[in-house]
């Protein structure tokens, strides 16, 4: 019995490793911590993808040039060639009970649009999570609480300009969810899942994914030891690190930069969080730090718009200070 891919697409801290425990703990499903084998392969069929190596336009020149000696549609081709591989390796890595094959790799966004061309067979879940939440995980795990975030670009700003409109121009062959839905304990959602998925109903899937162990370096671990049942606490947890005026200032600029209509894709209101963050904890606790930080990485960012090796590369200072792109 042959399986077919479930692609978890999302941002980093969105809760993606919940969703693929619960997965994996399905009787039918299999998956490994994080194949990223998608990426070398089909990010080369991309013309200068964010923070692409020196080598990367050359590799996108050759083989553009090999495909098209390829008969027919080159790029068909090469997806064609592309899904025999991955699905030869998915089945490989599942058990002969698995019908699917879950695949969470953080940087899919990148290549969103060529994963959902070559699995046209394939199964796409969109995952969206509080965006103040995701802020304030990402300075928790990557900076153990110091307000780093210009730092994040790739996380906080270009994952969510990948995916947010590809969940909508995919929308018919896609299934978007938001985490706080998922953590509420309600089987509702998780039906949804599996009926779209076309998987039999296993409720205790809900319970059983606290022993599914995914192996890996490059998985998150955090939530898998923190919490081993669905828990609400996560959600209002960013109250704790957002909690002096200059990360207020900077969430509420983040904000804006999403905007309200890419915001209401996700499954949120920019009023809402806006009146949210107002009543975040009114203190002044690491303040003073947090602008020293701020006013470093502006400085960077500008001494980097103006060198040839970074000038062309995104920058979240531009996107805060630009607005909504």
């Amino acid at each position: 019995m042959s399986v077919s891919p479930i692609f978890i697409l999302s941002a980093p801290r969105s809760g993606s490793t919940l969703l693929q425990r619960v997965l994996a703990a399905h009787s039918q499903v299999a998956t490994t911590s994080e194949p990223w084998i998608l990426l070398p392969l089909l990010s080369p069929l991309y013309d200068g993808l964010p923070a692409a190596g020196a080598r990367d336009p050359l590799i996108h020149n050759a083989l553009g040039d090999f495909l098209a000696v390829l008969p027919g549609d080159g790029r068909d081709e090469y997806r064609a060639a592309v899904r025999e591989l991955a699905t030869r390796l998915y089945q490989q890595a599942s058990p002969p009970t698995a019908t699917r094959f879950v695949d969470k790799t953080p940087l899919y966004h990148l290549i969103v649009d060529e994963i959902i061309a070559t699995f046209p067979e394939g199964r796409f879940l969109f995952l969206f999570r509080d965006p103040l939440s995701v802020v304030a995980s990402s300075i928790e795990l990557f900076d153990g609480g110091r307000w780093e975030a210009p730092r994040y670009h790739m996380a906080l700003f270009q994952s969510l300009a990948d995916l947010v409109p590809a969940s909508r121009r995919y929308s018919s062959r896609s299934l978007t969810l938001r985490f706080e839905d998922l953590v509420t304990g309600d089987e509702t959602p998780w039906r949804g899942i599996s009926e779209y998925l076309a998987l039999p109903w296993e409720p205790a899937m809900l319970e059983r994914f606290a022993d599914v162990d995914l192996r890996g370096q490059m998985g998150d671990q955090t939530g898998v030891r923190t919490y081993a049942s669905l828990s609400r606490e996560p959600v209002d947890k960013w109250r704790q690190t957002i909690c002096n005026p200059v990360r207020r200032v900077w969430c509420a600029r983040y904000l804006s930069w999403l905007g309200a209509d890419r915001l209401a894709v996700m499954g949120y209101e920019l009023d809402e969080l806006q009146a949210q963050l107002g009543t975040a904890g009114g203190g002044t606790r690491h303040a003073a730090q947090d602008g020293s930080r701020l006013a470093v990485s502006f400085v960077r960012e500008v001494v980097k718009a103006h060198a040839p090796r970074f000038s062309s590369r995104a920058s979240t200072w531009r996107a805060l200070l630009r607005g909504r792109r």
